[in-house]
């Protein structure tokens, strides 16, 4: 499994744990030039965060495999095709790259609305004209799996998953997804950085999962087990994981990530931590 870098926070002041705000571009510059130099091979952006695909423009992604994400319909959007062509245009301009390695959808939704069949029609002709070499879309949940899998198979597909959150391997679709060859990328790794705060931090709205943070914090404690250490081993032994997708808000955290990633090793994780409460592992019910 490799690592793919996360670039939400270029353009948008993300994170419940992020308290620097929007990564200057000075600063995006050096994690770029970082990631480049320790191998990091994947970007990972989208139309929807912010000015980040023109930033990647202005610091010169040559090199690199780019993700990024069309946004939801709306009920304005009328021709299908020339809506996503529009928007792979604006991408392609703004990235200042030829041709784009993966296009998903962060609505997968949209395919199970009446331009279901016209997005994706829209999406294989990209394919089928060389701009664009993967499709997919990226979930929520692997519910949204079972809905579209029959009439749209990706070839790529991103998803929450991490110490606390293994719905897509327990549900058996990480299992299928790598058998099929489909190229699995999971994000979340750190829960927007809600893994790694410590417990006097921790926003009171999430006190009403104290019984897991109490688990979470005795082991931890009791192991002298570092968070960032632990969040990422828990993905790197999974061999079904094609990329982990992480942010980073400086280059001296993503040499902290990179070391750890490059030593992975098995881990005892209590299976009390494992959970399926959708208001605690999906940051958008926050």
């Amino acid at each position: 499994m490799k690592l793919a870098l996360g670039t939400v926070q270029f353009g948008l002041d993300y994170g419940v744990a992020n308290a620097e705000g929007q990564v200057a571009i000075e600063d995006a510059a050096e994690i770029i030039d970082h990631s480049r130099k320790c191998g990091i091979d994947t970007l990972d952006t989208a139309i929807g965060y912010g000015d980040s695909e023109e930033r990647l423009g202005k610091i010169g992604i040559d090199g690199f495999r780019v993700i990024t994400k069309l946004p939801g319909l709306s009920k304005h959007d009328v021709d299908i095709e020339k809506w996503i062509i529009g928007h792979i245009e604006g991408s392609l301009a703004r990235l200042k790259v030829e041709t784009i390695n993966g296009v998903m959808l962060h609505r997968p939704t949209d395919l199970l609305g009446d331009n279901g069949k016209k997005l994706w029609d829209g999406l294989k002709k990209l394919k089928a004209n060389g701009c664009v070499e993967k499709i997919g879309y990226s979930i929520y949940e692997p519910g949204e799996l079972d809905l579209l899998w029959k009439d749209y198979q990706p070839d790529i597909i991103q998803a929450p998953y991490n110490i606390l959150d293994q719905r897509l391997k327990v549900s058996g679709w990480l299992k299928l997804l790598h058998d099929l060859g489909v190229e699995v990328h999971v994000r979340s790794v750190f829960l927007q950085g809600l893994l790694l705060m410590p417990k006097e931090r921790r926003p009171i709205k999430f006190q009403r999962w104290q019984g897991l943070w109490n688990v979470w914090d005795h082991w931890l404690e009791s192991e002298q087990l570092d968070p960032v250490d632990v969040c990422l081993k828990s993905i790197a032994s999974e061999p079904m994981i094609d990329y982990a997708v992480v942010g980073v808000d400086s280059k001296t955290h993503l040499k902290q990530i990179v070391k750890k990633m490059n030593n992975p090793a098995e881990i005892d994780v209590p299976v009390d931590l494992n959970t399926t409460d959708e208001c605690l592992v999906n940051p958008a019910l926050w």
